[in-house]
């Protein structure tokens, strides 16, 4: 893997341009903002590089993008071009089609979906252990984003289809993601070998425009960061923020927080939005590697927390 750390901009080379991220983070915090240089010193990501250089040397596959909202500057990057796999996070263009199609009217939120009972995926998810058969369109979307559950997530992609994800990604910017199947407890001879794929660097410019309200329009940027506010899955990267995994949506130390995991055997992946009073990231990081022990798991997991304390300090 060949990473490195681009140089941080000055704040006297002049002001960047305001996003909305800076704007939300500024109107949270008023006259305790902490200026941008005061925190120039602490921006060293040296700790996420080598703990990601010794799973690279270990054997592990390791993506890492991280960009700062304010700028637009990569501040981070590694192999940020390699599609890998990235099980559940590549169904984020999934629900940004679910909103789009439901903002331009083609998709009744209250439609109502039947469980599947040939393909249901008995091995995770909250659907499964509901006594609901069926449940509406709107609350499939927030399953799928808050608990990653693994049937409401086929329901959605079922209901949209899958040429239009397609289409989705390629006008998104992201011709190297993919979203190849529905998922599965078990993958045939005849079934795609992963869920979906895709590159660090195409969903972290995908996060920063979720909270910039530059993916599809304003109001399908909400909506999917709404859903996507809900996830209860913190035990990665976002292990290092504190945040309660249950009610995170405002926090009481003023930060914005928004992500999506992907776990499946040997993969661990997650994106998202990090923004604190200083500054305001939007990362993804994938580690692909061979899970034959619990020791190689918790290694891979390390790392993604090791990240999570740096972009901690880079944004405050």
């Amino acid at each position: 893997m060949s990473s490195h750390s681009a140089p941080v901009p000055d704040p006297s080379d002049g002001a960047p341009v305001e996003g909305v991220a800076t704007a939300m983070r500024r109107s949270q915090r008023g006259s305790r903002r902490t200026p941008r240089r005061a925190a120039v010193g602490r921006r060293s990501f040296s700790p996420t590089m080598r703990a990601l250089q010794e799973l690279a040397e270990a054997g592990a596959q390791v993506s890492v993008h991280v960009s700062d909202l304010d700028t637009g500057r990569t501040v981070l990057e590694g192999d940020d071009h390699v599609p890998l796999p990235i099980a559940g996070l590549g169904f984020v263009p999934v629900l940004v089609e679910t909103a789009a199609a439901m903002e331009a009217g083609t998709l009744d939120p209250l439609r109502i979906i039947d469980r599947s009972t040939d393909d249901i995926v008995a091995g995770s998810g909250l659907w499964r252990n509901l006594r609901a058969p069926a449940l509406p369109m709107i609350d499939l979307a927030v399953l799928a984003a808050a608990a990653g559950d693994p049937n409401a997530a086929n329901a959605l992609l079922d209901a949209v289809g899958h040429e239009q994800v397609r289409t989705r990604m390629v006008s998104l910017g992201m011709p190297r993601s993919a979203v190849l199947d529905h998922f599965r407890d078990k993958r045939g001879p005849d079934d795609a070998p992963h869920v979906a794929v895709g590159t660090t660097r195409e969903f972290a410019r995908l996060f920063a425009g979720l909270v910039n309200s530059t993916v599809v329009d304003a109001g399908v940027s909400a909506q999917v960061s709404e859903w996507l506010s809900l996830n209860h899955d913190l035990s990665l990267v976002a292990s290092a923020t504190g945040l309660d995994p249950f009610a995170h949506e405002h926090d009481a130390h003023g930060l914005l927080f928004i992500n999506k995991t992907g776990r499946d055997r040997g993969v661990r992946a997650e994106a998202g939005v990090l923004a604190g009073p200083r500054a305001g990231v939007a990362y993804a990081l994938t580690v692909c590697f061979d899970d034959l022990s619990i020791s190689h798991r918790l290694r891979a997991h390390d790392a993604f927390r090791v990240l999570g304390t740096d972009l901690m300090e880079y944004t405050h």
